[in-house]
């Protein structure tokens, strides 16, 4: 990334925040931090009781592992200089330094979107081939779709960043976000960038119609399935299976449409940056909860280790 600082006569840009009111920035920063907080023990928590248990080692609770990885990582590219600039006003970012926080933000958000149709297909498998879901969904095939959605991401995320950062950067260096987004940033371009944006919105709808198609051809044949299920008791046990996980990708693929399906021109700042908050920090912590912490094995399993830990402990100090 060092080699296209000379591309563009800006060193480092200037971000604009949240918001100017001074009497806002402690609230938020404390807001924020709590959110950053929740965000990491969550995702970091799941992570970890995923690998200790031997009943979560089946293929839903893989991708659900990744998935808090990915909501860890993207997370922790934007939140922790989003604080930085509300407790000590450090609102400067590097020119290379806007570079790696759109890689990776972009990277991980992609991989997001790929493992989410992962996930949708695991739950086809499981509900509409429950008998051949063991020979389905195996460890390899498991390891295939989570390895496809990482190469996926990232090199997706090179390929924007080329595009973006190969434009020269004359009009200002101020970025009317709180951090380097595509939008904000091909504003301050003096280049031609009709060509950067139709590439970008072919990109983008590519890596958001093939996840989603995979999404919704899965979902509808769930839907057909269970409404072929005589039992009321089967049909609300199918239907909370895929609940969590169809709300998350509601929530996912709204903001995504909202951010990035139109042209820049008619970007509300306000408006973008009140949505961006939701999918940068919020999605990232709610995920958690809505995928895991309501589930019982999750909680069987948290209780296990907890109670495990308790009793070595205890037979530590006796």
């Amino acid at each position: 990334m060092i080699s296209m600082e000379n591309r563009s006569e800006v060193n480092e840009f200037i971000l604009t925040g949240l918001t100017d009111a001074q009497e806002l920035q402690v609230p938020l920063f404390i807001i924020f931090t709590l959110i950053y907080l929740i965000t990491l023990v969550g995702n970091l928590g799941i992570i970890v009781l995923i690998s200790l248990d031997s009943c979560l080692h089946t293929p839903m609770y893989f991708f659900l592992s990744n998935l808090s990885l990915v909501d860890f990582g993207y997370s922790s590219a934007i939140t922790p200089k989003v604080m930085a600039g509300l407790l000590i006003g450090d609102k400067v970012i590097s020119y290379n330094g806007c570079a790696t926080q759109l890689f990776f933000f972009g990277a991980f958000a992609v991989t997001e979107s790929f493992l989410l149709a992962s996930m949708a297909y695991d739950r086809h498998a499981a509900i509409c081939k429950p008998l051949h879901y063991t020979t389905t969904m195996t460890s390899t095939v498991c390891t295939y779709l989570a390895s496809g959605a990482y190469i996926c991401g990232f090199l997706s995320s090179s390929i924007v960043i080329g595009n973006t950062f190969s434009l020269s950067f004359c009009k200002s260096n101020i970025v009317h976000h709180f951090f380097c987004d595509i939008p904000p940033l091909l504003v301050l371009s003096c280049s031609d960038i009709h060509i950067t944006e139709l590439e970008f919105f072919i990109l983008v709808s590519l890596e958001a119609f093939f996840p989603f198609l995979v999404i919704f051809t899965s979902y509808s044949f769930i839907f057909i399935t269970i409404l072929k299920i005589h039992s009321a008791e089967g049909r609300q046990k199918a239907f909370s299976t895929c609940a969590s996980h169809f709300t998350a990708v509601s929530i996912f693929y709204g903001t995504i449409i909202f951010m990035y399906f139109q042209p820049s021109s008619s970007h509300s700042m306000d408006a973008d940056k009140i949505v961006s908050v939701f999918y940068t920090m919020v999605i990232p912590m709610l995920n958690p909860l809505v995928y895991s912490l309501r589930n019982k094995d999750v909680k069987n399993a948290f209780r296990k280790t907890v109670g495990g830990q308790q009793l070595k402990l205890d037979h530590l100090f006796s």
